[in-house]
């Protein structure tokens, strides 16, 4: 048993769970009235954004650092855990696809960072490759700290999701939306039909094609500061990705809404294929996975295993259960999850029908784009789309 126990806090009331490969968070949503006009894990202190926000035109990471000490002990949600919520076929499938993450910056250290990673959890070697914004796997960017733990994560929930994908990293000369945007275009070269992004910033702005390739599944991360929608979550093109609380092991799980999580609607021009009624542009969210709680190694700038929270973990999460599906090329952004009949929408999702979003509108609260559950749109709810994946056969 390599990792710790940790105790186990479910909404409805306190309970202990103690498992070898569980995990979970003091970091409990509340479930009460919005009462501060900042997300919960900054108002609560119990997290801080690796990467800082920045100016217009340049995005941020989303992962949050846990404000807990790195060390030898494994703290947070595991692969076996997350293999199980998600009912994940990962032993048999996803060999020869390739699941690309973009970021910004260089990590020197994720090659081998994601070895330890692999090797600590019963993965085999796998395939990974680095590459620059112009597809050279050498003269790589500066390092960035901040955005170095951001790269160790999402490299490792492909991973934790889909352990027999090949995996690219695109690393952007910087953070601005230029280069991001440029090396979104070369993974799409590098024949990567899924390319996940844990970033953002902003609302609106064109992407200027860099996103409406064809052949190629997109998705990104939908923020970590509660009601609101954020480049590139909110194209169409881009699949959504928001945040869960998960609590539970074995066998037995509940998730809720993340409050903190990004969602809502959006100022981009609402695709034909949603039908929702009180949000005229893009709906946020498509669907959801855990945001809390994530365990990470790296030691570019934090020296062993942390903790982390984020829908930096729930996109690249997802991202490996299309590729454990294999239909990314058939498919543009979320849309066919919206298409599926109702019945299967309740077969292949855990439908998330507890909790709301933080800094929601006084005149949306109690609505679907800020709460689960409400049942005004079928099983739709903005933070979590509709709902964390029950298997892959919704994607």
């Amino acid at each position: 048993m390599k990792s710790a126990l940790r105790l186990m806090l479910p909404i409805a009331a306190a309970l202990s769970i103690a498992a070898c490969n569980a995990a979970s968070t003091g970091n409990l949503p509340s479930m009460g009235g919005q009462t501060q006009n900042m997300p919960q894990w900054e108002a609560k202190g119990l997290a801080h954004r690796a990467c800082p926000l920045t100016q217009p035109g340049y995005m941020h990471c989303d992962v949050l650092l846990e404000n807990r000490a790195a060390g030898p002990n494994i703290a947070g949600w595991q692969p076996a855990s997350l293999e199980s919520r998600y009912n994940l076929p990962w032993k048999t499938k996803g060999k020869g696809q390739i699941v690309a993450i973009v970021d910004a910056y260089d990590n020197p250290d994720v090659a081998s960072d994601l070895a330890v990673y692999r090797k600590e959890f019963g993965f085999s070697k796998g395939t990974f490759k680095k590459f620059n914004q112009t597809g050279q796997q050498s003269n790589y960017p500066s390092n960035s700290p901040g955005w170095g733990v951001e790269i160790d994560l999402d490299v490792e929930m492909v991973s934790a999701s889909c352990p027999n994908c090949t995996i690219y990293l695109i690393e952007a000369n910087d953070n601005s939306g230029t280069n991001l945007y440029l090396a979104e275009e070369e993974a799409v070269k590098l024949k990567a039909h899924i390319i996940s992004n844990s970033w953002g910033g902003g609302g609106g702005s064109s992407s200027g094609g860099s996103f409406d390739k064809p052949n190629t599944l997109y998705l990104a991360s939908a923020g970590d500061s509660g009601y609101g929608e954020q480049d590139p979550a909110d194209y169409s093109t881009v699949a959504a990705v928001g945040g869960t609380f998960l609590s539970g092991s074995g066998k037995s799980f509940q998730e809720v809404v993340w409050p903190d999580s990004g969602g809502g609607c959006s100022v981009v021009t609402k695709p034909s294929w949603q039908t929702d009624p009180k949000c005229k542009f893009r709906t946020g969210n498509d669907l959801a996975a855990v945001a809390v709680s994530a365990a990470e190694y790296d030691t570019d700038s934090q020296g062993g295993w942390i903790t982390v929270d984020g829908t930096s973990i729930s996109s690249p999460l997802v991202a490996g259960m299309y590729g454990l599906a294999g239909n990314a090329a058939k498919l543009t952004g979320g849309e066919n999850l919206w298409k599926l009949s109702a019945t299967d929408k309740k077969k292949f999702f855990h439908v998330i029908k507890t909790g709301n979003l933080s800094k929601c509108p006084a005149s949306l609260g109690g609505t679907y784009l800020c709460n689960a559950g409400t049942k005004e749109y079928g099983t739709y709810s903005s933070p979590n789309g509709w709902g964390t994946p029950n298997g892959i056969s919704a994607l």
